[in-house]
């Protein structure tokens, strides 16, 4: 179905997609922005096309295509020729294996080895996995090579049909771009660490820490949805600590500043600070993870919660100790319960949600 035909709005779709959704007004704005910036978009494509003629605009996109292919192909020839395997694992025991195979300016990724796809909310399209892929390759690399098509020409993937990797319908994949996706990323780089050893840091916190709080706002007597990401530790880097309390790799964003959240929503934001220890020790000492406790004001909301690395730690690297693992609870009159990292919870009036992110791995052996 299109919500926009020929420039004109399907009421009736428009009207369904908002009854489906808890906070409408919000959406709606969503929705009005999107179409603005496609808009705005194809006009200034418009533009160029009528300033330079539509000719030498397809000749410039394909000539920086060509450039960025250039880029990769040179920054591949960087790595010794050879085969490099890793695998990794959710902490539900699905497994992300990969053969890194580089030969002379090309490079196969082969994922054959991963785990079938699942009937959990982590299985990835095979899009997830290109872009995870794409994204490891450039930031090992070169970060500086454009990103575009060109770039991605001398990188085969190869991710059989109904894997965790390409996954087919039934399987859910809500999860696939926000948590496989950062395991995709860490098998590469745990490949990639035996043939470029000075290049490539320990395991970050391999997660997301997804939180979606939602309930009535006792202010206005309208549905509230409170969503954001929690950042960790990153992994140490050859010659470098790893950095504390950022995100990292397939994340791409930032925190949610706290007096936003408190403004907006009725929530408090108790306790935010790093998890000091919580990074791997080596000669290089990972990154530390974060605590955020968000206290529930004057009513009762439900938290779900979609995080990993609670079972399995960001592993090191040369002999780096690994960093902590996270733990999630919620806390109700100063006791502390362990809630599951992938599930709901209902808070009470005064519940405090608290989550504890991992740490990085650590590089080299410690006192080395």
């Amino acid at each position: 179905m299109k919500l926009w035909r020929q420039g004109r709005l399907d009421q009736d779709l428009w009207t369904i997609l908002l009854a489906n959704v808890r906070t409408p007004w919000e959406r709606e704005g969503d929705l009005w922005a999107q179409k603005a910036a496609i808009e705005t978009g194809k006009h200034r494509l418009k533009g160029l096309a009528e300033r330079y003629g539509k000719d030498c605009l397809r000749e410039a996109y394909r000539a920086l295509q060509n450039y960025a292919e250039e880029r990769m192909r040179r920054a591949i020839r960087q790595i010794p020729p050879g085969t490099y395997e890793f695998s990794d694992f959710l902490d539900e025991g699905v497994e992300v294996r990969v053969s890194v195979h580089v030969r002379g300016e090309e490079i196969l990724v082969d994922f054959s080895g991963s785990s079938a796809q699942v009937n959990l909310p982590v299985n990835a399209p095979l899009a997830v996995t290109a872009s995870a892929v794409y994204y490891a390759f450039r930031a090992l690399l070169d970060p500086e090579i454009p990103p575009n098509a060109g770039a991605w020409r001398p990188i085969r993937i190869l991710a059989p049909e109904r894997t965790v990797v390409n996954a087919s319908l039934p399987a859910p994949v809500g999860g696939g771009n926000l948590e496989l996706s950062q395991r995709i990323v860490d098998v590469i780089f745990g490949a990639l660490a035996k043939a470029l050893p000075q290049r490539v840091p320990a395991a970050s916190q391999g997660t997301m820490n997804n939180l979606l709080i939602g309930g009535i706002d006792p202010r206005t007597g309208k549905p509230y949805t409170f969503y954001e990401t929690v950042g960790g530790g990153m992994g140490a880097r050859p010659g470098k600590d790893g950095l504390s309390g950022v995100h990292t790799h397939m994340t791409n964003t930032l925190n949610t500043p706290i007096e936003a959240l408190e403004t907006s929503y009725p929530l408090r934001v108790e306790r935010y600070e790093l998890r000091e220890g919580s990074g791997g020790a080596g000669k290089f000492r990972g990154g530390m993870g974060i605590r955020r406790d968000i206290r529930v004001l004057d009513h009762e909301a439900v938290v779900s919660l979609f995080a990993d690395r609670r079972k399995r730690r960001p592993w090191g690297l040369f002999g780096g100790e690994d960093g902590a693992s996270g733990e999630d609870f919620l806390i109700v009159e100063g006791v502390e319960r362990p809630i599951p990292s992938k599930g709901t919870a209902l808070v009470p009036p005064g519940g405090i949600i608290s989550i504890r992110t991992p740490g990085g791995g650590g590089y080299g052996k410690p006192g080395s």
